[in-house]
């Protein structure tokens, strides 16, 4: 899981730099949209080592708190290039 974790986070840090050197407000928003998707996968392998046991869920919770606050300012960067 630590290696899907790795893969789905830095796809997240990938797709953003992609996103600022995109050729279009499209592209970019469309970039920003995979980050979102990233996201969310690095959540679902976050959550499934707590959900198990594996590890204690507490030691997840400041990573689970960021990732909410990435998705966050991302979805509003996404609406203000909408606008």
């Amino acid at each position: 899981m630590g290696d899907q974790i790795f893969r789905s986070a830095t796809s997240v840090a990938a797709n953003y730099r992609e996103a600022y050197r995109a050729r279009s407000r499209a592209e970019f928003i469309s970039k920003l949209g995979d980050c979102q998707r990233e996201r969310e996968e690095t959540i679902l392998w976050l959550e499934l080592p707590g959900d198990s046991e594996t590890v204690k869920a507490n030691k997840l919770t400041l990573l689970l708190e960021e990732t909410n606050e990435l998705m966050a300012i991302v979805t509003t960067i996404i609406k203000k290039s909408k606008d």
